[in-house]
């Protein structure tokens, strides 16, 4: 009797684990089933293919893009290369086109590199816009960013409206390979042309990183120690100048005119260490090529050229340009 007592005792037990083994098994199952359902839901996927990935420049751009992705429902990636590098850029580029992604943000760096890359996209249905730099000989669909000519152009201008007397250029270049850079040359040399007092005595690469434009900054002095004036055509090229000034000439006040509102090239322009600054608006790039991109996938054609502001600030410009730039960021 005992014994059929126990066995009872033992049945009633594996019956109930049993039972809260299947009711906490289909729990579990149902929580993990109600998780899934809340994983966000995109209607199109875009990439962002920047010239460096960590550049702070083209950090603004990423920034922009994403604020107009996460109201639009995008699926935003951001992908390019760890250090600019044009062979790295088209690997990259090619392999995105081979993903069958809806649309793609690039420079158009190179016509013979480019061209054929874009117009391969296009032809597979993928939408692209070039951005910051313009093909506009290629299929791209939208070019998203500054005027790059017009932009040399300003620079050229303020400088000869900033600067009296004869005048020796050395000019540092972002990368030579490439056409917003090459643009951005010209427009300077055009402004510059009739001014009998200005002379560019040479240029210099700097592959648009600091260490780079210090390095040419010390080739220019070296091979012009008459250098009277720098203008810097990337991000970093400014910060570059003027660390190489410090160093090398810290009684000299050579001319610098640099591109971009990084923080570090604000704070010298503040303490006169460069003294004029083309600002472009590479967050307002990012946003309006993510819309642009929506558009296309809407079935709408938009302008084809869309570019985006550019000005000069001086020193005396910098508290209003400094108020104008936080209201954006609070948009």
């Amino acid at each position: 009797m005992k014994k059929k007592l126990v066995y009872s005792i033992f049945a009633l037990a594996f019956l109930i684990s049993a039972f809260l083994m299947f009711f906490y098994g289909q729990q579990t199952f149902y929580v993990k089933k109600e998780t899934s359902t809340t994983e966000p839901k995109y209607d199109y996927h875009f990439v962002l293919i920047p010239e460096e990935e960590d550049n702070e420049y083209w950090r603004q751009v990423e920034k922009g893009a994403r604020d107009a992705a996460e109201k639009q429902g995008v699926y935003l990636e951001y992908i390019g290369p760890k250090r600019a590098n044009l062979n790295d850029h088209v690997r990259v580029f090619d392999k995105e086109i081979a993903g069958k992604v809806d649309g793609i943000m690039v420079q158009g760096l190179s016509n013979e590199a480019f061209t054929p890359l874009i117009n391969k996209a296009v032809e597979k249905g993928t939408s692209i816009i070039t951005i910051d730099t313009d093909l506009p000989e290629s299929r791209r669909d939208v070019y998203v960013g500054t005027d790059n000519y017009m932009a040399g152009f300003m620079a050229g201008k303020a400088f000869i409206e900033d600067t009296k007397g004869e005048q020796m250029v050395g000019i540092v270049i972002g990368r030579e390979d490439a056409i917003h850079q090459q643009l951005r040359v010209e427009g300077f040399k055009e402004a510059v042309k009739n001014e009998l007092r200005i002379k560019i005595v040479g240029m210099k690469e700097s592959n648009i990183s600091k260490t780079g434009a210090v390095q040419a900054t010390y080739d220019l002095l070296k091979e012009n120690p008459n250098i009277t004036a720098f203008y810097g055509t990337s991000a970093l090229d400014g910060v570059g100048i003027a660390q190489v000034i410090r160093t090398m000439r810290p009684y000299s006040d050579p001319y610098v005119i640099t591109f971009d509102t990084l923080p570090e090239t604000i704070q010298l322009l503040e303490a006169e260490e460069i003294d004029a600054i083309v600002v472009q608006h590479p967050y307002e790039m990012g946003y309006t090529a993510v819309n642009m991109l929506v558009e296309l996938e809407k079935g709408n054609h938009p302008e084809k050229i869309q570019h985006t502001p550019t000005s000069i600030i001086r020193k005396n410009d910098l508290n209003q340009f400094l108020q104008e730039h936080i209201q954006e960021n609070n948009k």
